[in-house]
């Protein structure tokens, strides 16, 4: 008998998008890709919309089941078919479509703010890949050395030549400083 799991109920899909369990990741994109394909393929659309659509999907129920006060209400294949469908309707609209989705209201649930949250925090770290781009070296390298690589400040400072840690530490703070001021100025 293998490993895998076969099948995964609800509340299994929304542990394993908390816990980052990938068996249930990815069974979770091979359970519920087709409702998405249809939604898409029968709303002026085609595979390869359909599937960044799901990828936003995801990414969108993925954000929310990490919230604390998250709670599914809702079969995850209605919750998803909701959030699907409103993208879907939103790329239509901002692509200049005027099409009306059918209305289906046992699979609807109101998601708009989920996204409209999704969306800001997307544009956020558009901004905040640009403030740091701009922002130049050493800086720019320093932040990322130290929040994306999790290098220490002896590590940092060894690798910049710094004299000790409080000196890569001061520098760092520096640097951030300068990172905000980007980012709020923009």
């Amino acid at each position: 008998m293998s490993g895998k799991k076969a099948a995964y109920t609800d509340l299994e899909f929304i542990d394993g998008l908390r816990t980052g369990n990938e068996a249930a990741l990815k069974a979770l994109y091979k359970k519920y890709y087709n409702i998405v394909l249809k939604i898409v393929v029968n709303n002026s659309g085609g595979s390869e919309a359909a599937q960044d659509v799901y990828q936003e999907t995801i990414i969108v129920l993925f954000e929310n089941v990490q919230k604390p006060g998250f709670e599914l209400n809702c079969q995850l294949q209605t919750y998803i078919y909701s959030i699907a469908k409103r993208l879907w309707l939103k790329q239509l609209r901002n692509n200049g479509h005027l099409v009306r989705l059918d209305e289906d209201e046992d699979e609807s649930v109101d998601v708009g703010e989920e996204i409209a949250d999704h969306e800001q925090k997307e544009a956020d770290l558009l901004k905040m890949a640009q403030s740091l781009e701009d922002l130049g070296e050493p800086c720019k390298t320093i932040i990322k050395d130290f929040y994306v690589n999790r290098l220490s400040m002896d590590e940092i400072s060894e690798k910049f030549g710094y004299t000790n840690s409080d000196n890569a530490k001061t520098q760092k703070y520096k640097c951030l400083q300068r990172l905000k001021k980007s980012f709020f100025d923009k």
